[in-house]
């Protein structure tokens, strides 16, 4: 595979303290005020979709930039550490008046994950941060979490419309993953669906969550469901038909063209347009746009070996969707090394360290790795 790829956008610190298996499901035990909790070594490994996409795209086999802003301080010492063992720390920025991003991951055995974030130096990314010289040499452009990067989101997103179309213009594919937006910070008043409806004509891959499709784009419904099941994942409420297939239409309508909707733990939904809009995706990529076409899935999860945290999965996914699109796979092939990457990933409490190539992935499914039900 000689087709290179750049990935943009978030990039931090994540800092998980570990607990035992048998730990409480009652967030109110753990972090009740005053209250001491005992817990393991904490795992710090880089995180945002810089870190998670990219490397992970590198670890299966992708030629691959990374383009993320960092400070010049302690935590960003140790992204730069990190993301050196892959090759992969030269198209960092490092940035003299910016703190490093970080988070502190709260990944209770049984409880969804609690992030405390800290956007820093993500705030002040701007289109001049691109790297045009790598993206005029790439197949496959890929940003990632522009709700959680101010100078991204802010004036209805100029900057993210500004840089996918510049990148589309030096020829590259365009590939765009979101992240969940906090409904009481400042992204969570921007006018998402407007900022979609004008960046989606400027990219080709459209791969954001089920959860952050409908706040952006059914935000009654999503609020509607959030007030009556308040405690219950929103993926497994969703009904694909009724939720998932409509959100998936309305992307291609604004001008995606091949839309992948995470849905957590039951699975990927996969929708694409006709021919003549496939065909128009950068040649660079290489796609045989009769067999990209006019298609409409959905993938079901693999069942994980374990389950330590889920860090990660939604990112990781995308990484084997985008690497198996590069090697020159029809969808249904990427899709299903998509949804078996997800199932490796929440094998660790890390973005990489589940991953599996894959070879390895072939091997388990052809002896026979069970799907969830």
């Amino acid at each position: 595979m000689n087709k290179k790829a750049v990935v943009a956008g978030h990039i931090c610190l994540d800092i998980t303290p570990t607990f035992p298996q048998q730990a409480s499901k009652n967030l109110h035990d753990i972090l009740s005020p005053g209250s001491l909790t005992n817990v393991g070594p904490a795992d710090i490994h880089t995180g945002g979709a810089v870190a998670n996409t990219g490397l992970a795209m590198k670890i299966l086999g992708a030629d691959v930039t990374l383009a993320g802003k960092i400070g010049n301080d302690a935590f960003g010492d140790m992204i730069e550490s990190i993301t050196g063992k892959y090759g992969a720390s030269y198209g960092l920025i490092r940035s003299a008046g910016d703190f490093t991003s970080y988070s502190i991951v709260i990944s209770v055995p049984g409880v969804d994950r609690i992030f405390l974030h800290d956007p820093g130096a993500n705030d002040t990314f701007c289109a001049g941060d691109i790297p045009m010289d790598a993206v005029k040499e790439a197949s496959l452009f890929h940003f990632g979490y522009p709700p959680i990067m101010k100078h991204i989101y802010e004036n209805d997103g100029s900057e993210l419309v500004s840089i996918m179309r510049m990148v589309q213009e030096a020829g590259a594919a365009t590939s765009l993953d979101m992240c969940f937006v906090d409904p009481d910070s400042e992204s969570g008043h921007v006018n998402w669906s407007r900022i979609l409806s004008d960046v989606l004509p400027y990219v080709d891959i459209f791969v954001p969550s089920a959860e952050e499709l409908m706040f952006m784009l059914e935000r009654e419904r999503f609020e509607q469901i959030r007030r009556d099941h308040p405690d219950e994942d929103l993926t497994s409420i969703m009904s694909i038909e009724e939720d998932i297939r409509p959100l998936g239409d309305k992307c291609l309508k604004m001008g995606a063209k091949i839309v992948l909707i995470k849905c957590g733990q039951p699975g990927l939904y996969y929708c694409t347009k006709d021919e003549i809009s496939i065909a128009q995706i950068s040649p660079k990529l290489e796609l045989d746009s009769a067999k990209w076409s006019s298609k409409y899935g959905f993938e079901k999860s693999f069942v994980p070996e374990q389950v330590l945290s889920g860090t990660g999965a939604g990112d990781t996914s995308v990484a084997a969707f985008l690497t198996a699109m590069l090697r020159g796979y029809g969808i249904e092939d990427c899709v299903r090394y998509a949804a078996a990457t997800g199932a490796c990933c929440v094998t660790a409490y890390d973005a990489l360290g589940g991953l599996k190539s894959f070879e390895k992935i072939d091997e388990m499914i052809a002896d026979g790795w069970k799907k969830t039900e």
